[in-house]
C-alpha cells in the first residue's frame, strides 16, 4: 500500500504506486490531467508525491516509447511550415515537462544514437540543461562544474555594449566597452541571443606562462602596446540629478548660481564651471568638489514672523557638487519634469577607463584576475613568428580548477583566427578537438598549440615550449578607479564621533582584531594607539563616586551631579563609544562606577 501526497501533504493511499504514477502520466500526455502536474514516485519508502504548485523548476523533454521518441520528422516539417506551434507538442504527450522530483523516476538520452528500449526520455538538446549566460560557455562540457558556474557568473559582469542608445540614456553607474568583438569561438546561443548586436569582450593573443612572478596568483599581464592600442578600454557613465522641489508656503528651490549672501556659499572657484542657468557647461572637465549644478532652496526651518518677510538673504546653498573621488567629463545635459511636474535637471558624466594594475579579467571559463603588471612590448616573450602575446596567463590556475575548456579555447581561437572562421564549441555538440589540432597542423604549427618563444628582456630562447593562442577575454566592471580610497581626517557619525563608513561618505578603514595582531607581530604596537583612537575623547571623572562629572564652560569649571561639592575631579581620556555605552547603562538604572588608579 502507497502513501499519496500531494503538495506534501497527505491525501489516500493506493494498492500499486508505481502503476499510480505510470496512469497520472499516461493521463497527463492525454491531456486529461493539467500538464503542470509532475509525479515521482519513491521505490525506498514506497510513497507517490504529486506536485501542481508553483516555483518549480522544470525542463521540457521529449517522450521515449520501446526505444523510439514520440517526436517524428513529420512534427519537425510541420514545426517548420509553423502548421504547428511548440505548445500543441506538449499538447499531443510528445514534449513533456519534468521538475526535480520526477527527472529521479527517468533515464534521459542526450542523443537519438544513444536511444535503448530502458530509455524514457530524450534530450531536446542537452544545451538545454544549461541557462542562457552559462550556454554561451564555449567547450562547457569539459569543464568542472562549479568553474561553470564561475564563467556563468563573470559574463554577466563583463562590460559591452549594453544597450545601443546607450548615448541618450540616463542610466545609473554604467560602463560600455570601446571596442567590443564577437568571439572566434562562439556557441549555438550566441547566434539565438543575437550576442553580435551586444558584445561584451574582445579576442586576445594569450600565452600560458610565468614572468617574473608578477603573475602569480591568479594575476595576468598585459602587453602595454595592445593598451596603448585600446585593449579593454572602456567608458564609464554616471548621472548627477538635481530637483526644484516644492515646499510648504510656496517656496521653492531654484537652479541657479547661488549669491554670495547665500548661507552656505562656497567659493567662486567652485562654481567656475556653471552657465547663467547654473547648469555646468558639456565638456567641462571636473573633479572632487566641483559643483555641477548649482542651486538655492529656502531655510530649513521657519519661525512664524518670518513667513511672511523671505529676504533672499535666508536662502541656503544647495548645490550639486562632484562626490569623494569622482572625476570626469559633463557629457550630456538633460533638463525635464518629473511625475510632479517639478523641474528636473540630469548632467551626465563620464570618464575614459584605460585598464591598470589592478583592474580585473576574466575568460570565460571562470579563470579571473587581476592585472598585476603592464609591460612594455620590447620586454615581452615573443613566437619565432614575431607575435606577442597581448595577455600572459599564469599556468597555475589550470591543475587544480581542471579548466580544460580554457586550454581547448586557445586552441581554438588560434585555428579560428588562422582559417578565418568561426569554431563551435557549443556543450556537448562541438568541433572535436582532433580536428582543431588536425587543421593547426596543416597551417604550419605544431598541433599541441605550443610554440617556441623568445626571452623579450635577453632575447633567448625559452627552454620550455610555450602554449599559445587566440582567445575572447572579458573586462569585468571591478576596476581599481571605483575602489580607490584612503582617508585621514573627516567626517564622523553623530552618534559615536567614529568614521563615517564606506567609500561614497569618505569613510574611514576598519582595522579588526586581526589587522591588530599584524601590527603587534611586527613590533609596531605603538602604532595600535594612534589607531583605536578614532573617537578619543577627554571627560571629567568624579573621583569619589566615579560618574562622569559635567564641566560648566560658563564658570569654566567641572563639577559632579552626584556629590556637588568638595571632590576631585580628573580628565580622563576614553573613547566616545565607552563613554556611550555608559550613559546607555546608567539609563537603564545601572551605575556604571569607574575606579580611577594613578597612572604613576
Amino acid at each position: 500500500m502507497s502513501d499519496v501526497y500531494l503538495n506534501q501533504k497527505f491525501v489516500g493511499t493506493f494498492d500499486d504506486g508505481q502503476k499510480l504514477a505510470q496512469l497520472m502520466r499516461e493521463d497527463r500526455r492525454r491531456n486529461a490531467l493539467s500538464s503542470n502536474l509532475n509525479v515521482f514516485y519513491d521505490e525506498k519508502s514506497d510513497d507517490v508525491y504529486v506536485e501542481n504548485g508553483r516555483g518549480r523548476v522544470r525542463r521540457p523533454l521529449i517522450v521515449v516509447r520501446e526505444g523510439q521518441p514520440l517526436l517524428t520528422e513529420k512534427h519537425i516539417l510541420q514545426l517548420e511550415k509553423n502548421e504547428i506551434s511548440w505548445s500543441d507538442l506538449i499538447k499531443q504527450g510528445v514534449v513533456e515537462y519534468l521538475d526535480a522530483a520526477e527527472e529521479e523516476n527517468a533515464y534521459v538520452a542526450f542523443f537519438e544514437k544513444d536511444l535503448t528500449p530502458e530509455h524514457t526520455h530524450l534530450e531536446v538538446t542537452p544545451l538545454a540543461m544549461l541557462g542562457m549566460a552559462t550556454a554561451l560557455v564555449p567547450y562547457a562540457n569539459y569543464n568542472q562544474s562549479t568553474r561553470l558556474n564561475a564563467g556563468s557568473k563573470n559574463q554577466k559582469q563583463a562590460l559591452g555594449l549594453y544597450a545601443a542608445n546607450f548615448a541618450v540614456r540616463m542610466d545609473m553607474d554604467v560602463n560600455v566597452l570601446n571596442y567590443p568583438q564577437s568571439p572566434i569561438v562562439q556557441t549555438v546561443m550566441h547566434d539565438i541571443s543575437e550576442y553580435d548586436k551586444h558584445p561584451a569582450g574582445q579576442n586576445v593573443v594569450v600565452a600560458i606562462m610565468s614572468y617574473k612572478g608578477y603573475n602569480m596568483e591568479d594575476a595576468i599581464i598585459l602587453n602595454k602596446a595592445s593598451v596603448d592600442r585600446g585593449l579593454a578600454r572602456s567608458t564609464y557613465f554616471r548621472p548627477a540629478v538635481a530637483e526644484e522641489l516644492r515646499y510648504a508656503g510656496g517656496l521653492i528651490d531654484e537652479v541657479s548660481i547661488p549669491d554670495k549672501d547665500v548661507k552656505g556659499y562656497k567659493s567662486e572657484r567652485d562654481y567656475r564651471f556653471l552657465e547663467e542657468d547654473g547648469i555646468i557647461s558639456p565638456e567641462a572637465f571636473v573633479k572632487e568638489g566641483d559643483v555641477v549644478i548649482g542651486k538655492t532652496s529656502p531655510p530649513r526651518f521657519l519661525s512664524s514672523l518670518e513667513e511672511y518677510s523671505l529676504a533672499s538673504s535666508t536662502r541656503r546653498e544647495s548645490s550639486l557638487a562632484m562626490k569623494h573621488g569622482e572625476q570626469g567629463i559633463v557629457d550630456f545635459v538633460l533638463i525635464t519634469e518629473n511625475e510632479e511636474g517639478n523641474r528636473l535637471i540630469e548632467v551626465r558624466i563620464r570618464d575614459q577607463r584605460i585598464p591598470e594594475t589592478g583592474d580585473k579579467f576574466t575568460s570565460r571559463h571562470g579563470q579571473k584576475g587581476v592585472v598585476g603588471l603592464i609591460v612594455p612590448q620590447a620586454d615581452m616573450p615573443y613566437t619565432g613568428a614575431g607575435i606577442v602575446p597581448d595577455i600572459i596567463f599564469s599556468p597555475h590556475g589550470i591543475p587544480s580548477r581542471m579548466t580544460i575548456s580554457h586550454l581547448i579555447e586557445l586552441l581554438g581561437g588560434k585555428v579560428g583566427s588562422l582559417a578565418g572562421r568561426k569554431i563551435n564549441g557549443t556543450a556537448f555538440d562541438v568541433e572535436p578537438e582532433e580536428r582543431l589540432r588536425h587543421e593547426l597542423l596543416s597551417m604550419g604549427f605544431r598541433e599541441n598549440g605550443v610554440e617556441t618563444m623568445y626571452n623579450g628582456l635577453t632575447g633567448e630562447m625559452f627552454q620550455a615550449k610555450i602554449f599559445v593562442g587566440n582567445m575572447y577575454y572579458l573586462k569585468l566592471k571591478h576596476m581599481v578607479a571605483n575602489k580607490l580610497h584612503s582617508r585621514a581626517r573627516g567626517p564622523i557619525q553623530l552618534l559615536t564621533r567614529q568614521p563615517t563608513e564606506g567609500r561614497a561618505k569618505e569613510g574611514g578603514l576598519r582595522l579588526g582584531e586581526m589587522e591588530k595582531d599584524t601590527f603587534v607581530a611586527h613590533g609596531a604596537s605603538l602604532l595600535l594607539k594612534e589607531r583605536f583612537d578614532s573617537d578619543k575623547t577627554l571627560v571629567p571623572v568624579c573621583e569619589n563616586c566615579g560618574i562622569i562629572a559635567v564641566f560648566d564652560g560658563f564658570k569654566n569649571k567641572s563639577y559632579c551631579p552626584l556629590c556637588k561639592e568638595n571632590t576631585k575631579i580628573s580628565q580622563i581620556e576614553i573613547s566616545y563609544a565607552f563613554k556611550l555605552i555608559l550613559d546607555e547603562f546608567k539609563s537603564l538604572g545601572l551605575y556604571p562606577k569607574l575606579e580611577l588608579e594613578s597612572k604613576y
